[in-house]
Formats: structure tokens, sequence, C-alpha cells
């Protein structure tokens, strides 16, 4: 069995003429959420073998306080280019291409990619994953590699407004 978490990054400042897009930061709300969504992951007892994010500052950060929340160590997340802005098909790749010897995954990026890969993943229609949203994936695979459109099960989406 595989477990996949994909996790939209947290709320960031706005885009400035100063401030690259790869460089935002989370603000304050972001800040707060990514922590309390990790503490809803730890709470659903789902903690991660591994941690992939983009490596755009307001993704970074995202994953760094859900690692802190969930007890993972934050110099073991795997930082991957291919995870910034890249199409669902890219990602579907990377998801296939991760060790097997990692049980459950946390893939941390951007919109609106992830809520695409979600329903290629599933075949269910989430619609847009909020910020710092969360929706969780089961497979009955053995391997990463065996992972399929269509061949996922949503186990459970949550956001940060279903806990005020």
């Amino acid at each position: 069995m595989k477990n996949l978490i994909i996790i939209r990054h947290a709320k960031a400042e706005p885009a400035t003429t100063s401030l690259g897009d790869i460089d935002r930061p989370l603000n304050d709300r972001g800040k707060r959420d990514a922590l309390l969504m990790g503490g809803v992951l730890k709470a659903r007892g789902v903690e991660p073998d591994v941690i992939v994010s983009s490596p755009a500052r307001r993704a970074a950060e995202t994953a760094e306080r859900i690692a802190e929340a969930v007890g993972y160590d934050s110099n073991r997340i795997a930082m991957y280019d291919s995870v910034y802005l890249q199409e669902a098909s890219r990602l579907f790749e990377l998801i296939r291409s991760l060790d097997d010897v990692h049980h459950r995954a946390y893939l941390i990026g951007h919109n609106p990619h992830l809520s695409e890969l979600v329903a290629r993943l599933t075949g269910e229609g989430v619609g847009q994953l909020p910020t710092c949203g969360v929706a969780a994936i089961e497979f009955a695979v053995d391997a990463w590699a065996y992972v399929m459109e269509g061949s996922g099960r949503l186990v459970f989406l949550e956001f940060p407004k279903q806990h005020p």
C-alpha cells in the first residue's frame, strides 16, 4: 500500500515587482495554517516517510512548518525543481519514480497542477485545492511505479477553514 498526501502551499505574500514569484514568502496566515494542517496530519496519524517540495520559498516554508508539526526532520525535505509550477503529467512522473522504501509521501507544491493531479489520480473532481489544502490518496500497490491514473482512492480532503 502506498499513500500520497498532496499539499498546496500555504497563503503567501502577493507578487511584487521587487520580489520574483519563486521568492514569495508565507504571510502570517500562511504560517499559522501550515502549522495547523501539520497538526491535523499528526492527529490523523499520517506522518510521512518522505517530504518532497517545490523549491519556491512559499512551498519550502510550508514544508518546513508541516515537518515541524509532524515531527519530521526538516533537513530531510527533498526539494525538486520539477515540482515548481509543473504540469500534472510531470508530477505524475515524479510520483512514479519515488523510492519504494517510502510508503507515505507528502508532495508540497502549487495549483492549478496539484488539483488536476488529485483529479487524475483519483478520478474525482475535487475542485481547486485551497491554500494549504490537503488531499490524502491511497493506492493498492506495492511500488510507486504501479500508480496509474484513476487508481487512487481519496481518503480525506482537509483545509484550514475546516479548523477555525
